[in-house]
């Protein structure tokens, strides 16, 4: 066992944050750390339960994100947080204002908040997301959310992380066919209106509903309304959340090992397209590109330098 491992499990903080800053900046000895950590997540749902937190920006993740771990921390859990922030796109790094908004929880021993930059990935998390769940997954937190971007459109690599995904709206929204454009009915496994004290709350509510009996699927997801900023809600959002894990683990098994199955491979494809990327910058060629002498298209092509 890694010794940053060891002193993680012990709740050593300072040990788990380095151990997540290794795995998640691809340090030397990084993948033999993630090869070690004999994550739970991939054998069987529910333990831990991690949890997706998708959703357009404004419909208020972070508020909603806030009220589940104060709810689960009420019933005893050790919580963890991973909230994938934008990026810079000159520097790379994150506002990280999630650390910010759940000040209230930062000093409770039994949650851990971590804050990732999605360094350019598309799809709303960080390529180091699902490897940071395993780490801390191995250190034996009881429950997992993952708070992506909030791109919209680009939010089904959630899916390759998370046993359930919580797809947050607000009346603002729009209407349910854009919803569906955005790829967020296929997704989502509960559905909450946020901010329902706002027009037409209860109306995206029924246009949900009314889609998700259309889709057919064998879980069919159920649709809340609430108000994360004074929690009105939010605990029958938690129940339908813990009734899919229920289901996962009993009839929905089948569907959660195909889930996994794609894990699997949006895994190895995020981790050659890295591997890729990383060898690219070190080749000669970038500063080919930056005098103009040579194309994008032609320093791409298969079978070239790169």
């Amino acid at each position: 066992m890694h010794p940053l491992l060891a002193r993680a499990r012990n709740h050593d903080r300072a040990a788990l944050a380095r151990l997540i800053s290794l795995v998640e900046g691809g340090a030397p000895g990084s993948r033999e750390i993630v090869r070690s950590l004999g994550a739970r997540r991939w054998v069987a749902p529910g333990a831990p339960h991690v949890i997706g937190i998708t959703g357009p920006p404004g419909a208020g993740k972070s508020t909603f994100t806030d009220q589940l771990v104060r709810l689960a921390r009420a019933d005893g859990e050790r919580v963890a947080v991973v909230a994938v922030d934008p990026s810079s796109p000159r520097t790379g790094g994150a506002i990280l204002g999630d650390r910010i908004r759940m000040e209230a929880h930062a000093e409770d021993p039994g949650v851990y908040l971590r804050s990732l930059s999605a360094r350019g990935a598309s799809g709303g998390l960080s390529r180091a997301t699902g490897q940071v769940v395993d780490v801390l997954d191995a250190v034996g937190f009881d429950r997992i959310l993952v708070e992506t971007v909030g791109v919209g459109q680009g939010e089904l690599a959630i899916l390759g992380v998370a046993d359930t995904v919580l797809v947050v709206l607000t009346p603002e929204s729009g209407d349910t066919v854009q919803t569906m454009k955005a790829g967020l009915i296929e997704i989502a496994d509960v559905f909450c209106v946020n901010k329902a004290d706002r027009p037409g709350a209860d109306a995206l509510a029924r246009e949900l509903e009314l889609s998700v009996q259309l889709d057919g699927r064998a879980w069919p997801a159920p649709v809340h309304t609430a108000s994360a900023l004074d929690g009105r809600g939010v605990a029958a959002v938690l129940a339908s959340v813990r009734r899919h894990r229920d289901w996962l683990m009993g009839p929905g098994r089948a569907a959660w090992d195909q889930r996994r199955s794609e894990g699997r491979v949006e895994t190895f494809l995020d981790l050659c397209a890295e591997a890729a990327r990383r060898a690219a910058l070190g080749s000669p060629i970038i500063a080919e590109l930056r005098s103009g002498r040579l194309r994008p298209e032609d320093a791409s092509l298969p079978g070239g330098d790169t």
